[in-house]
């Protein structure tokens, strides 16, 4: 169904990032969705993308990103635009402003965002208040962060655990933003496998066994990302999300803000997080689920991403460039991708391009085993 986005889509991108962020919230909170690409007769999802997760029943793969609803202010709005779940967040324990403005960049010309914003935050207080208050409907998860100026990451990550478990479909550990300094060290063995381990057992206290996942940088050296692979098959954490934004600015870049500081999101992390994926998913056996985010733009990224070991994908930048009705796109694009290519159901394409035919298990190298 045609919307307005057409229309309203160049006058938003003319807009500084975060005020056009703004705006679009304030329509979907305001009821304005159809403005965006949401219909109240939304076409079920073809059932070749449906799968179990987690004790979770997703009607579709494909889910938004934490960044952009960073307060709960409109997770099921949000849902309606067709993803099969949505993440909010980076959310801290207590409020914070995030870093100095100017701190969001589009690249136009390479599909692509800079951010460093810093986990701005309404804080846990305001997230919990308007969780409780939603009908239980569709998939939301929590991306949590610590505060800045906080002396043990620990105890913040444990504080957003133990009260967004009962509130929460899933839960993410967020130890891998660039803009807030120190916090990429948590993802180190040592203090990773602490740090999980702690969280794991505060979950467990709270008698509610929601999925606890990781997400990493796509900037991670060889060891570390062995170091990760271990800790996570080790401690039990329930699956990766690779991975958050880069440091790093890939040759090609053509903006005049390529040189921002901060992270790198759309286009050019693509290939990056997709190979880190691949990865990570033989360095796992492909034992637990694993969210791919970097750089999808279509259909095809997604199911790119799905062979290379993504259970679910998820996207956001993408969104500023080609619109909501990207996403009823890719769902589209992806059913008729995986019945081109003899699959069954979206499950039995997951690391696919690790396998020499459909349905034939994960062989792991000799050097893929975490020791």
């Amino acid at each position: 169904m045609p919307t307005l986005y057409r229309l309203i889509g160049p006058a938003l991108r003319r807009l500084p990032r975060e005020a056009a962020h703004e705006l679009t919230l304030r329509a979907l909170e305001l009821g304005l969705g159809g403005f965006l690409g949401a219909s109240a007769a939304q076409e079920p999802d073809p059932p070749i993308l449906a799968q179990r997760l987690w004790g979770l029943d997703f009607a579709n793969p494909v889910g938004l990103a934490a960044g952009y609803d960073k307060d709960a202010r409109v997770p099921d709005a949000i849902r309606r635009l067709g993803f099969g779940f949505v993440e909010v967040g980076t959310v801290t324990p207590r409020r914070q402003p995030g870093n100095p403005k100017p701190r969001v960049f589009s690249l136009d010309e390479d599909r692509a965002i800079i951010n460093r914003m810093g986990f701005n935050s309404g804080g846990l207080d305001e997230v919990c208040d308007r969780l409780s208050q939603r009908t239980r409907s569709g998939i939301v998860g929590v991306n949590l962060g610590k505060n800045r100026d906080t002396d043990d990451a620990a105890e913040d990550y444990a504080e957003g655990v133990l009260r967004t478990a009962r509130l929460a479909d899933y839960l993410v550990v967020n130890v891998s933003s660039p803009n807030t300094p120190g916090l990429r060290e948590l993802q180190r063995r040592a203090m990773l496998g602490s740090l999980v381990e702690r969280l794991l057992k505060v979950r467990d206290e709270t008698r509610c066994r929601v999925p606890l996942l990781v997400k990493i940088a796509p900037d991670l050296t060889s060891e570390e990302r062995r170091d990760i692979a271990r800790v996570a098959l080790e401690t039990g954490i329930d699956g990766l999300i690779v991975s958050n934004t880069t440091v790093e600015r890939p040759h090609g870049l053509v903006s005049r803000h390529a040189r921002e500081a901060g992270g790198l999101s759309g286009r050019p992390l693509f290939g990056p997080s997709t190979a880190l994926l691949a990865e990570m998913y033989r360095l796992t056996q492909g034992r637990l689920p694993l969210i791919g985010a970097g750089g999808i733009a279509s259909a095809a990224d997604a199911y790119a991403k799905i062979r290379a070991g993504a259970s679910l994908v998820q996207l956001y930048t993408a969104l500023v460039f080609g619109g909501p009705a990207l996403v009823n796109q890719i769902n589209s694009g992806l059913a008729s991708l995986l019945k081109s290519d003899g699959f069954a159901s979206i499950a039995e394409a997951v690391g696919a391009a690790q396998r020499a035919a459909p349905g034939q298990p994960i062989k792991p190298t000799e050097a893929a085993i975490p020791r």
